[in-house]
């Protein structure tokens, strides 16, 4: 009897004990994830960043993913961006948010930091476009501005983005093809930066600060493959989208565009949409686990304070 009332003392003393464990375990400030162009938060059930958020909340940290549009500038979405972090922080009584972004969300959090570093700990750049992207330039020079083909361009994206909205439950949200367009060409992506310099390196190619004037943290991180799992149908796309850069990019974006703050590193065997762990998680058998670069780099988050 008492060897009985032992181990359930003791069952009962663990489990008491697992919530302070998580507690202890988690970043100071709440995560927040931000998708990129074309992105949503959950669709019908498949998270942009595909099994991240559970993951880290299972390690015991505060996660949300943020519903910004899925088609509009990186300026725009930083509006939303920053009512949402307003929001979380009235929701958590946190000071600050861990701000990440993957492609376009690279910029959009970069928004957020200039605008009001006093909300934001640190911001961490996934595959992102942050000296713009080869593509939107070539997309920018096909379609004249006021010509059929920009206006099918509206069109097109304004129907996918606005789709988008709907089938993640966000049906609110307004598109505007031609400003995401804009802003992540090279120009709109230079003008964006004289705006918001925070982290960026002296050229694209180079480490930036990790701690920048604002009192933030930047980070960043990127792929150079786009062909990595012979059984992820995606991987066509992203090779498509390579042949046509000049340089190692992930498929979409450049290795130098993807640098900000401290370069974690730039030529992981991973491709634009595997830095979100998608396609279902498939990735390229001999580099990590996507997930555990997210798991990873919480950590480093956790031991700067963060």
């Amino acid at each position: 009897m008492k060897k009985c009332l032992l181990a359930l003392a003791t069952i009962l003393l663990i489990s008491l004990s697992l919530p302070c464990h998580a507690k202890n375990n988690s970043t100071q400030y709440p995560i927040v994830l931000v998708h990129g162009l074309l992105g949503f938060d959950s669709l019908l059930g498949v998270d942009y960043f595909h099994n991240i958020p559970s993951t880290l909340s299972l390690d015991g940290h505060q996660v949300f993913v943020a519903a910004v549009s899925a088609v509009h500038s990186s300026e725009f979405r930083g509006q939303q961006l920053l009512a949402q972090v307003n929001h979380i922080l009235a929701l958590t009584g946190a000071e600050k948010v861990n701000l990440i972004g993957h492609s376009q969300g690279a910029q959009t959090v970069r928004y957020v930091a200039s605008f009001s570093p006093n909300l934001v700990a640190s911001v961490t750049s996934i595959g992102g476009a942050n000296y713009g992207s080869t593509l939107a330039d070539l997309i920018r020079e096909e379609i004249k501005p006021n010509s059929p083909s920009e206006h099918s361009f509206k069109l097109v994206f304004a129907a996918l983005g606005s789709m988008i909205s709907l089938l993640s439950g966000h049906s609110d949200l307004p598109q505007d093809p031609l400003a995401a367009l804009h802003s992540l060409t090279s120009q709109g992506a230079s003008v964006f930066n004289q705006k918001y310099p925070e982290g960026l390196p002296p050229t694209a190619c180079e480490q930036g600060q990790m701690l920048a004037s604002n009192g933030v943290y930047y980070f960043s991180w990127s792929g150079t493959a786009a062909l990595t799992n012979i059984l992820d149908p995606t991987d066509l796309s992203m090779l498509l989208g390579s042949i046509l850069i000049v340089g190692q990019d992930d498929g979409l974006i450049s290795r130098c565009s993807s640098h900000l703050g401290h370069v974690i590193k730039d030529d992981y065997k991973m491709n634009h949409l595997d830095e979100i762990n998608q396609f279902i998680g498939l990735h390229h058998l001999r580099e990590v686990d996507p997930v555990e670069l997210y798991r990873q780099h919480v950590k480093r988050l956790q031991e700067l304070g963060l």
